[in-house]
C-alpha cells in the first residue's frame, strides 16, 4: 500500500488560495448541462468527483470543450440527447445522486422504448442508500431497476411518464436527496407545478442553500415554505448565465483554517468568505467558540491560534457543517477537556462510515473515543502518539488526520492518493503552511567525532540531541548482561522493542542503572555494531529514534540518520576522518577513562567496524548524496563544531 510520512510540525502560517468548491462544481456542471445555451465556468476544481461528473454530462451526448482555464458547457436544454449509457460514479455520492432524478426527467417521453441508463461506482458506492431517492422518483411515475442489492446502486433507469404532482422525501439521511429531485424539477413541472416535501429533519441544510443559489442563477426560482416544502412552478427552464465561476471549496478551507488554530498561524484561505454561498464556512465559528482568533474578508478568512496557547473543549450540533466537522473532530485533540460533536449521523452513509473510521483513528493517537450512532465524544490524551492512519478510501480522513502533525507525532497517512476525490495537490498545499521540526543530521563512521560534535551542536541550537549509537550500545549491553547472542536477531529485536532505557542530562540509564561509561566499552561498541546489522533490530528502534524529534529541533547522529530515519532532515553531514585520526581519538578517549586499550587492535577494529557498516544489507554507513562532507581529520572539536553551526544557522528561525 501506498503511504505518505508526515513529519511533526513545529507551526503552520501563510496563505492559501482554495481550489472550487466540490460541491458548486458538481452542480454547475449539471446546471449547465441541462441549461439552454452554452456556459463558460471558470475556477471548476479538478478532480475524480468533477471528473465523474463532467465525464457523465458527455456520455450522455452534452458536448464539453476546454478553453484556456475554464469549460465550454453546451447546454441540452432540458433533455439529455444520448438515453443509452452506462455511467461510472466512482464514490461520488452526490453525482449519482444528483444526476439520476435529471436522467429520469429526460426520459420521460422519450421516443426510444429501448432507452436505458445505467449507473454503477466502486464497491462502497454499491453499500451507499438511494432507496429514498428512488422511492421518491417512483411517486412520479419513474421506472427504476435494482441490479444488485435493492435501495442501492448498481441501478438501471428505463423510460416513463412522469405525471405526479407532489413528491416526497425523507431529510434525515442525506440532503442530496432534496438537492437531485430539486435540480430536475424543472424538467419535470413542464404544464403544471411540482411540490417536493420533507419528510422530518433534513440535514446538511446549508448544501440545500447552495442548490438553490444555483438554480436561480440559471433561472428557475424555487418557493419554498421553510425546510418542509419546496415548489417549482411550471413554464420554468434553465437558462444559461453565460459564464459562471467557481467559489474556493469551503470545506478544504477547514483544514487550513484548523493548522492555523493548532500550528499558531495566522493562516489565511482565498476564495471564500462572508460573501461566500457554502454553508461551512461556518466552520470558522466553530473554532471561535474553541477560542481561536477569525478574522472576516468578503472572499477570504484568517485563524490564528488563541492566545492564552490552548484550545477550549466543546459541545457542538455539527448537522449544518458535516463534511467539515471532521476536521474539529482531530481539533478536539488539542482542546482543553472533553468534547463532544453532535447530530452528525450522516457520517455513516458517507464515502465509508465517518463516526466509525474517525473513532478508530483518533484512539491510534492516544485519545480516548466514545462512538454513539449520531455523536462522537473525543477526550485527548497528554501527549499525541505517532501513528499510521488508515483512510478508507476516505479524502477527508486523510486530510483531517495530517493536522495532527501539528501536536508533535509522526503521522503516516495509507493511501494518501484517496485525496484525488477533491483536493488532489492537498499535501503539497499543507506542506507549503506547515513547518516541520527541523533535523540536524550528522552521519559517520566509527569515532569520527560526531557524538562530540553532535552534542555541542545541539547545545548551541537549543536543540534535543540523539545518540542513536547509544541506543544500539544499550541493546548490546543489555543483550550480554542477559546472556543473548549477538545474532539472536527475533531476541534481540524483542529486547529492543521493550528496552527501558532513558537519556537524563547527559547521562544514559537501563532498567534505573547508570550505563553511561558502561556503554562506551570496547564490548558494548563492538557488539552495537553488531546489532545495528539486523534488520528487525533497527525497525524496532526505528519509531524510538523518530520520537526524538520534537521542540524547537533535534541534532540526531548516527549511521544512517540522514539516509533512512530522517530523509527529510533540513541539513545533512556527513563527518568523517581517517582511520588513523579515529584510532588515536578513540585510544585517548579510552585512556582518559581509565580503560586499557591497543592501537593496533583499535585500529584493526575500526577498519573491520567500516567494512561491516559499508557491506551491510540493512542502512550500510554511506554518505547521502545530498550531505555536506566534513573531513575531521586536521580540524579540532570546536572548529567542526563551528562549521556546522554556521550551515545550520538557518534552522533555528
Amino acid at each position: 500500500m501506498e503511504f505518505i510520512d508526515l513529519p511533526p510540525m513545529r507551526k503552520a502560517a501563510g496563505t492559501v488560495r482554495l481550489p472550487g468548491s466540490k460541491s458548486i462544481s458538481n452542480r454547475v456542471l449539471l446546471l449547465a448541462a441541462l441549461a439552454e445555451g452554452e456556459t463558460l465556468v471558470e475556477d471548476l476544481l479538478d478532480s475524480d468527483d468533477t471528473r465523474v461528473m463532467r465525464n457523465a454530462i458527455v456520455a450522455m451526448g452534452v458536448n464539453v470543450t476546454e478553453e484556456g482555464g475554464a469549460l465550454r458547457v453546451a447546454g441540452c436544454n432540458g433533455r439529455f440527447p444520448r438515453l443509452r449509457a452506462d455511467l461510472f460514479v466512482g464514490n461520488s455520492g452526490l453525482s449519482i445522486r444528483t444526476l439520476v432524478p435529471a436522467i429520469v426527467a429526460s426520459l420521460s417521453g422519450c421516443g426510444d422504448a429501448q432507452a436505458e441508463v445505467r449507473l454503477s461506482g466502486v464497491p462502497r458506492m454499491h453499500e451507499r442508500p438511494i432507496g429514498d431517492l428512488v422511492d421518491g422518483l417512483k411517486q412520479l411515475g419513474a421506472r427504476v431497476n435494482w441490479l444488485g442489492k435493492e435501495g442501492y446502486p448498481p441501478l438501471a433507469l428505463q423510460p416513463a411518464e412522469l405525471a405526479a404532482e407532489q413528491v416526497s422525501v425523507r431529510g434525515n439521511v442525506s440532503s442530496q436527496f432534496l438537492t437531485g429531485l430539486l435540480q430536475a424539477a424543472p424538467l419535470v413541472a413542464r404544464d403544471k407545478p411540482l411540490t417536493i416535501d420533507v419528510e422530518g429533519e433534513l440535514i446538511s441544510r446549508p448544501y440545500v442553500e447552495i442548490t438553490l443559489n444555483l438554480m436561480e442563477r440559471f433561472g428557475v426560482v424555487v418557493q419554498r415554505d421553510g425546510w418542509s416544502r419546496f415548489v417549482v412552478q411550471p413554464g420554468q427552464r434553465y437558462v444559461s448565465p453565460g459564464r459562471i465561476s467557481v467559489e474556493g471549496d469551503a470545506s478544504t478551507a477547514s483544514y487550513f483554517l484548523a493548522a492555523g488554530a493548532l500550528g499558531g498561524g495566522p493562516v489565511r484561505v482565498v476564495g471564500a468568505g462572508r460573501r461566500s454561498i457554502q454553508g461551512d464556512v461556518k466552520f470558522a465559528d466553530a473554532l471561535a467558540t474553541m477560542g481561536v482568533e477569525i478574522t472576516w474578508g468578503d472572499d477570504w478568512i484568517e485563524a490564528r491560534a488563541p492566545s492564552s496557547g490552548r484550545l477550549k473543549a466543546f459541545d457542538l450540533d455539527l448537522n449544518h457543517i458535516p463534511d467539515a466537522a471532521m476536521t474539529l473532530a482531530v481539533a478536539a485533540l488539542f482542546a482543553d477537556g472533553r468534547s463532544t460533536l453532535r447530530n452528525i449521523g450522516s457520517w455513516r452513509v458517507k464515502e465509508t462510515d465517518r463516526i466509525a473510521a474517525m473513532a478508530a483513528e483518533l484512539r491510534k493517537l492516544g485519545a480516548t473515543v466514545d462512538e454513539f450512532p449520531e455523536s462522537l465524544r473525543v477526550t485527548p490524551p497528554a501527549h499525541l502518539q505517532s501513528a499510521v492512519i488508515d483512510t478508507y478510501d476516505d479524502h477527508r480522513v486523510a486530510m483531517c488526520f495530517s493536522l495532527a502533525t501539528l501536536g508533535g507525532p509522526y503521522v503516516r497517512i495509507n493511501d494518501p492518493k484517496c485525496v484525488n476525490k477533491t483536493f488532489p495537490e492537498y499535501f503539497q498545499t499543507f506542506a507549503g503552511i506547515a513547518t516541520p521540526v527541523p533535523v540536524l543530521a550528522i552521519d559517520g563512521p566509527s569515532a569520527s567525532g560526531k557524538g562530540t560534535v553532535a552534542a555541542q551542536v545541539a547545545r548551541v541550537l537549543g536543540f534535543d540531541h540523539l545518540d542513536s549509537g547509544a541506543l544500539y550500545r544499550i541493546v548490546a549491553l543489555a543483550a550480554l548482561r542477559q546472556g543473548l547472542a549477538l545474532d539472536a536477531e527475533p531476541e534481540l529485536a524483542a529486547l529492543a522493542a521493550g528496552l527501558p532505557a532513558r537519556f537524563e542530562d547527559g547521562r544514559v540509564f537501563l532498567a534505573g542503572d547508570d550505563v553511561t561509561d558502561e556503554i562506551r566499552s570496547e564490548a558494548c561498541s563492538a557488539g552495537a555494531s553488531r546489532v545495528a546489522a539486523l534488520p528487525a533490530v533497527r525497525d524496532a528502534l526505528f519509531a524510538r529514534q523518530r520520537a526524538y524529534r520534537r521542540g524547537a529541533g533535534l541534532v540526531a547522529e548516527g549511521r544512517d540518520m540522514g539516509s533512512v530515519v530522517f530523509p527529510d532532515a533540513a541539513l545533512k553531514i556527513f563527518l568523517t576522518a581517517s582511520v588513523e585520526a579515529r584510532g588515536e581519538r578513540r585510544y585517548k578517549q579510552l585512556i582518559g577513562k581509565g580503560m586499557a586499550a591497543s592501537m593496533d587492535d583499535l585500529l584493526r577494529d575500526l577498519h573491520e567496524r567500516d567494512a561491516r557498516d559499508s557491506q551491510r544489507t540493512v542502512a550500510p554507513l554511506k554518505r547521502s548524496d545530498d550531505a555536506v562532507l566534513l573531513d575531521t581529520s586536521g580540524m579540532t572539536v570546536q572548529q567542526a563544531v563551528d562549521f556546522v553551526v554556521d550551515r545550520a544557522a538557518a534552522l533555528r528561525s
